[in-house]
């Protein structure tokens, strides 16, 4: 497939997604993407066809993997403008403009643009940390990205609740040690949670992600998915990881 010329800014650089052929549009002072976005965008659950909201899209590396997972459409609501413009030219670039929208808004005030109680699924890769808990960037865009200086997960669960229809899922990328919070606020806003996986940088080390997603409406009933181990003890990534590369080559 022939690339669609996208101009590129001062500083910005095109990174290889390897997923697809995808390829995103970032630049260095800006928060880059990690590996918590690909784990996330894979976790969550999306039907053939269905329909996503992706909360602080950065951008908008989540809403082209979902895509490429199969979802007809994802629109993304980020609050900084320089992300959501390269979020929207991102999606251009692999020409998928019509179907990767992005909002440039503030997902506290997401009555104003979005509609209510009709989305399938609603993902986030939110700021883990609140603010005053460990260091917090000089660069305010990073401190965005990193620490819940705009949006907090109360902000977070709420809006998720608003956009996600009656057995709708919400799936998140969090920190473990917040997840007796997490799993309080979900339950307080009517979202069950249903899937739960820790993931460990290595054999032999503690959990330093989570992945957790929950239904709307459901009954209680957690299920607690095996461990997901991002490095193997030679120092390379594990089996798990390779296999989420190699789906879509």
């Amino acid at each position: 497939m022939d690339v669609p010329e996208v101009e590129l800014k001062s500083g910005e650089r095109i990174d290889d997604l390897v997923i697809n052929n995808l390829k995103l549009i970032q630049h260095p002072d800006e928060f880059c993407f990690s590996l918590d976005a690909v784990l996330l965008a894979h976790f969550a659950g999306i039907r053939p066809g269905g329909a996503a909201v992706d909360l602080g899209a950065g951008t908008g590396v989540i809403g082209l993997l979902l895509l490429a997972r199969g979802a007809a459409t994802v629109t993304g609501v980020e609050i900084s403008p320089s992300m959501a413009d390269m979020a929207r030219r991102s999606a251009c670039l692999n020409g998928l403009a019509e179907r990767l929208s992005i909002i440039n808004g503030d997902m506290r005030r997401i009555k104003e643009f979005l509609p209510g109680g009709c989305w399938e699924l609603v993902v986030s890769n939110p700021p883990y940390r609140p603010v005053g808990g460990g260091y917090i960037s000089p660069n305010d865009r990073v401190a965005m990205a990193r620490h819940e200086v705009t949006a907090n997960l109360t902000d977070v669960v709420a809006a998720a609740k608003y956009l996600v229809k009656y057995r709708g899922r919400f799936a998140m990328v969090h920190l473990p040690e917040r997840l007796a919070e997490i799993t309080q606020a979900l339950c307080a806003a009517g979202i069950e949670p249903k899937r739960l996986q820790l993931v460990y940088p290595a054999p032999g080390k503690k959990p330093n992600m989570l992945l957790i997603e929950g239904i709307r409406g459901a009954r209680p009933g957690l299920d607690v998915l095996p461990p997901l181990i991002v490095y193997n003890t030679e120092g390379s990534y594990s089996e798990d990881i390779r296999k989420l590369y190699r789906q879509g080559r």
